[in-house]
């Protein structure tokens, strides 16, 4: 006869991994003028993304309350458009419209993800906390304290995400948003420590998603909205939390039934370094065009090549792209690409184009283009392979490189060199070349959806850092109303 043991209902202290992350949102002054002038620009650059994605029907139809015709008094506004809604809605809208093109700054390291999808959250709670205090006659958060937030959920996610891989497991890499997210949203709510702790507990016993939606044979529009969906939880748990939820101490350690032992093989998170302002200090921007981080210096090397091959598409005998084992394993595809999310995470896809057209843009992923026959001629005669070293430097935590290399072959037996680029133009050993174009990409964004006067006012504010971070955030979002 077998015996049934109980398991022990001892409560212990509460993992580590959850104190470190409650003593760093509770405790932590953010005072590194890199990491918030980096925070600005990835303010601007974030919702110059969310208005570019307006002008896409598959994501404006996600948009608005969930009861149409409702608003919300005091309700966060969504940047672009005239919705007022709940924090929780309003932070599933602006997190899908960050993220909807793939445009939004990245983080690779052995997770990869995208940090300013955290913005869903902080500046839909900022804005309805703002206009809360500000109808009650007190003082309402700034522009200032968003960008103190942004450092600090980039930072949570960027540090888990260095030594911990969740792909490997299945789990997409949302599930560092929702903790990135809880944790500063608990804290913006007035929340103490252990709220905070309690918050974070929540977010790793929620359901994770499964990485499905980004890979063959599901990649589908899921992934540009998966993000939304994190940071609306995140919301939601940490107004939870404080209404007197309680957490759960052990949610990671638990034997048998924690988050290590169900969904992390047993294994415990590694961790490079203590939480600071090491991740937004070293933040990718995606400046020139669309597409997923591991194949951007993929794509500029196309673009170099262009003139030597745009008129000898058709003589082409074959294609050697050299990467790195993270764009070999997650964005190498062969076969049918079925839709606009399965292009834009195709490298084969995203090097042919800007080989046969000398650009790469979010129009190029769409249906029509795709249609062009010399794009799957030519995703055929491609030969990827990866190169040891350009994988070991994109884990070296001082050089971060996201190598890619491209040459052509022509039937005639004759070549173009091998073009290598090694960091992409967001790259922070490029933040004198790329600022300047973010700053355009951003100024290009505001003019898809308002007047040149309004654009001038949203463009000069954004440029004068004191002035920024002294405005009232609701007065900010105020002026992305159309």
């Amino acid at each position: 006869m077998s015996q049934h043991i109980a398991d022990a209902n001892v409560r212990p202290d509460a993992d580590p991994e959850l104190q470190a992350v409650a003593d760093y949102v509770h405790g932590y002054h953010v005072d590194s003028p890199e990491a918030l002038d980096t925070a600005r620009h990835c303010l601007m650059d974030s919702l110059g993304c969310a208005l570019l994605a307006l002008q896409h029907p598959e994501c404006t139809r996600h948009l608005g309350p969930v009861v149409p015709g409702t608003v919300v008094p005091n309700g966060a506004r969504v940047p672009g458009t005239q919705f007022q809604l709940d924090p929780i809605q309003a932070a599933f809208d602006l997190g899908a419209m960050v993220r909807w093109l793939d445009f939004n700054d990245t983080w690779l390291a052995a997770e990869w993800g995208h940090p300013s999808d955290n913005l869903g959250t902080i500046l839909a709670l900022a804005d309805h906390l703002g206009r809360q205090a500000a109808a009650a006659g007190q003082a309402a958060m700034t522009a200032g304290d968003v960008l103190r937030y942004m450092v600090k959920a980039y930072e949570i996610q960027g540090v888990l995400a260095l030594e911990n891989s969740f792909n490997r497991v299945g789990l997409d890499h949302v599930v560092l948003v929702k903790v990135a997210s809880a944790a500063v949203a608990a804290h913006m709510l007035g929340g103490t420590r252990e709220q905070v702790l309690d918050a974070v507990s929540q977010s790793w016993v929620d359901g994770q998603a499964l990485r499905t939606y980004r890979h063959a044979p599901n990649t589908g529009s899921r992934k540009s909205w998966a993000a939304g969906d994190a940071c609306a939880r995140a919301v939601r748990l940490a107004l939870m939390v404080m209404n007197g939820e309680m957490g759960l101490q052990s949610v990671l350690t638990a034997p048998r039934w924690g988050f290590y032992d169900v969904l992390f093989n047993g294994e415990r998170f590694h961790f490079q370094r203590e939480y600071g302002s090491y991740v937004i200090e070293n933040i990718l921007f995606k400046i020139r065009f669309p597409a997923e981080f591991h194949a951007q210096t993929a794509v500029e090397c196309a673009l170099q090549l262009h003139p030597q091959v745009k008129q000898r598409i058709d003589a082409i005998e074959r294609v050697e792209l050299t990467t790195q084992e993270s764009a070999l394993r997650i964005i190498s595809k062969d076969g049918p690409l079925h839709n606009p999310a399965d292009r834009d995470h195709c490298l084969q896809y995203m090097v042919a184009v800007p080989l046969i057209y000398g650009e790469l843009t979010a129009h190029h992923y769409q249906d029509e283009v795709a249609a062009d026959p010399r794009i799957d001629a030519l995703r055929e005669k491609m030969r990827v392979t990866e190169d040891p070293r350009y994988s070991s430097e994109y884990h070296d935590p001082d050089r971060r490189s996201i190598a890619n290399a491209v040459q052509v072959f022509f039937a005639d037996g004759s070549c173009t060199e091998k073009v290598e680029i090694e960091y992409p133009i967001g790259h922070r050993r490029r933040r004198t070349e790329g600022i300047p174009m973010l700053e355009r990409k951003f100024r290009d964004a505001l003019h898809t959806r308002f007047p040149a006067n309004r654009s001038q006012r949203i463009f000069d504010l954004c440029k004068d850092a004191d002035r920024l971070a002294a405005t009232p955030v609701h007065e900010f979002m105020d002026l992305f109303v159309i």
